[in-house]
């Protein structure tokens, strides 16, 4: 009875996400057509869409800083992934404009996939070329002023319930060459809500609760010392991340 009740609310979820997805695309399709122009306005319908999409279903995000965030600053946002509400949560969290890296294939995403053909960056990790373009594009975006979004583990693992799993180089690198802070981010308890992409255990109403760690400069980094930046940041969400999700 559980399960049916939670795949009854994933439905809700994706059809509120649908829902007002479609009430944003009109305004979406006429922003897309300048993107570069528009940017601001984009991350912003973005916000409005993907927040409105939970709150209609019961869900609410609460946020703890270790302290004070200059959001006039634009940073290498490095939160765990183990939920399709981690997006949102980034969306609510950031107060500066961003945009997201993540796999190619979001691009196909009926929601996703005009945010990825616009202000995002798709990257096929397995292509060399991919990964060089990504790069570039985070570089240029990175001098415009605006922040970028980089889930270190790279992906949801199958694993259940989630663990913080080791993180691949790129965000440490990129951030440590052109000696921009990271800012890392522990989201706690979204897999609680909604695992994954649901379909597993669906999902169910409830508070995300987020902690964001003092943003970490990277002046006293470069590309040699990239790896013991990624080791930093890594312990330091890994604390984190245990003292909310003690076995």
């Amino acid at each position: 009875m559980i399960k049916a009740w939670r795949k009854l609310h994933l439905y809700a979820y994706f059809a509120s996400v649908l829902f007002f997805f479609s009430l944003g695309y009109p305004l979406l399709f006429f922003y897309a057509l300048d993107y570069q122009k528009n940017y601001n306005k984009i991350v912003s319908l973005r916000r409005w869409i993907s927040l409105a999409g939970i709150y209609a279903v019961g869900i609410r995000i609460k946020v703890e800083f270790e302290q004070n965030i200059d959001w006039s600053k634009n940073y290498v946002l490095c939160p765990n992934h183990t939920s399709f509400l981690d997006i949102t949560v980034l969306n609510y969290l950031c107060r500066t404009p961003f945009s997201f890296m993540g796999k190619v294939e979001l691009l196909r995403n009926p929601v996703t996939g005009i945010f990825f053909r616009t202000i995002d960056i798709p990257v096929k990790r397995d292509s060399k070329i991919s990964s060089f373009k990504a790069y570039k594009r985070a570089i240029d975006l990175l001098g415009q002023g605006k922040s970028l979004v980089i889930f270190p583990e790279g992906k949801i693992d199958n694993h259940y319930p989630p663990v913080l799993h080791e993180f691949k180089s790129g965000a440490f690198r990129l951030a440590s060459e052109n000696q921009m802070p990271i800012l890392p981010i522990v989201i706690q308890d979204a897999w609680k809500i909604l695992w994954d992409d649901g379909n597993t255990y669906g999902s169910k109403p409830g508070t995300i609760h987020v902690r964001v760690l003092a943003p970490i400069q990277t002046t006293d980094y470069d590309q040699k010392k990239h790896v013991s930046l990624e080791a930093q940041v890594y312990d330091k969400m890994k604390e984190a991340w245990d003292m909310c999700n003690k076995s």
